[in-house]
């Protein structure tokens, strides 16, 4: 009967984690990172979705072990150890799926990091838990920088494109080289034994057998400007082309970026009941890949609905914009991954979408709809807290 009741209550949580995975692959990281391209006429919608499905699904497996495990057991502190029990963590699942599948519904793009942060550490200190002041502080300073960093470099990239002093034919293969450069430095599961990581740039140089940082900076300078010629001479060939070309892999390696960093607001909750380490029921990398499937899924089933409004509603982008609003949203949403940080992806386009838009004078940008998707962030949070706190409580007592 215990075994029984054991295996029902994490099929029960598993089907929470799965409807926060569809969520999220729904709204955050399945509608936003090629919705600058959509809005530049790039790509279509439906081909937006299908391909964000796919790169959100590669890097679920390969970059989602550091945010999982933060929202798992970072977010609040156990005297005694452990984690979330099922039954918190199934409250706190339903409570941030159903908060975002609203935000979806509505058209209005709830962020998803702050409704699941609330959520679980409603739940946590609701079972006596104590507040993780120090990784608030983390995570709150990345969301309030975000806005401004990423609206800032956004702004500063869109108005060095459009400016005349600049051309473009020098200056977008220079961003293509800095992409590549981040790029060779971004750790993956794969490249390194067990549960470790490495980047490109370290694997390369390990297996030419001199695995020192000036070996590293070596690899990742060649990279660099691989990256960068190729851009240059597809921007000869063809600028139109060549800058089409670049806003689509840069919409790919935002989309890859999302799966790392938002799988683990699904399963993070999930984590603490599945044991760890050797004595995992399921090896992280087989938890991601539910999670990532659980993205996959959102991103093809309801994704082009919220691509076709943050595309179209916030802000008329054209090439230019487009790559400026990509280009600090790539480098965030690594930064996060790294970090181990919870961040929402609507928050970091939507901010980098109003400063690449502000270069050509913030006309086209809705004020009024900006304000209500500002709201929407912090109601959620606090909405999140306050449900997942009382639905918990409520739940503990009767039982």
């Amino acid at each position: 009967m215990v075994a029984t009741s054991t295996i029902a209550t994490l099929v029960v949580a598993s089907a929470a984690s799965l409807f926060m995975a569809w969520a999220i692959g729904a709204g955050s990281s399945g509608s936003t990172p090629f919705a600058p391209a959509v809005g530049a006429n790039a790509i279509s919608v439906m081909r937006a979705g299908f391909f964000v499905g796919l790169l959100g699904l590669a890097g679920a497996v390969l970059q989602g072990a550091n945010v999982t495990e933060a929202v798992g057991s970072e977010l609040v502190l156990f005297p005694s150890g452990g984690g979330l029990s099922a039954v918190a963590a199934i409250v706190a699942l339903i409570t941030a799926a159903v908060l975002v599948a609203v935000g979806i519904f509505t058209g209005y793009p709830i962020a998803t990091a702050f409704t699941v942060t609330g959520a679980v550490v409603g739940v946590g200190l609701a079972m006596g838990g104590q507040p993780a002041t120090a990784k608030y502080i983390e995570i709150v300073s990345l969301w309030v920088l975000t806005p401004f960093v990423g609206g800032g470099i956004a702004f500063g990239t869109a108005w060095s494109l459009r400016h005349e002093a600049t051309t473009e034919e020098r200056l977008v293969p220079l961003l293509g080289g800095l992409v590549g450069v981040i790029l060779a430095n971004i750790e993956f599961v794969l490249l390194a034994p067990g549960s470790e990581q490495a980047s490109v740039a370290r694997a390369v140089a390990r297996a030419a057998g001199t695995p020192m940082l000036s070996s590293i900076v070596v690899v990742t300078l060649l990279i660099g400007v691989l990256a960068g010629g190729l851009l240059y001479l597809d921007i000869r060939s063809d600028a139109a082309a060549g800058q089409r070309h670049f806003l689509l892999v840069m919409g790919g390696l935002v989309a890859f970026s999302a799966g790392g960093s938002q799988v683990g607001l699904a399963l993070g909750p999930l984590v603490p009941l599945l044991g760890e380490g050797p004595t995992a029921a399921i090896p992280i990398t087989g938890v991601l890949l539910f999670g990532g499937l659980g993205l996959l899924i959102g991103s093809w089933t309801g994704a082009p609905r919220m691509i076709k409004a943050l595309a179209q509603d916030y802000s008329s982008l054209g090439p230019r914009r487009s790559i400026g609003a990509l280009i600090p949203s790539f480098i965030i949403a690594q930064a996060a991954v790294f970090f181990g940080i919870p961040v929402s992806f609507n928050e970091i386009i939507v901010s980098a979408i109003v400063g690449s838009g502000a270069a050509a004078g913030g006309g086209e940008v809705s004020r009024e709809k900006m304000g209500k998707t500002v709201l929407a962030w912090v109601g959620s949070l606090a909405l999140a807290f306050a449900l997942s706190y009382g639905l918990f409580w409520i739940i503990d007592a009767l039982l």
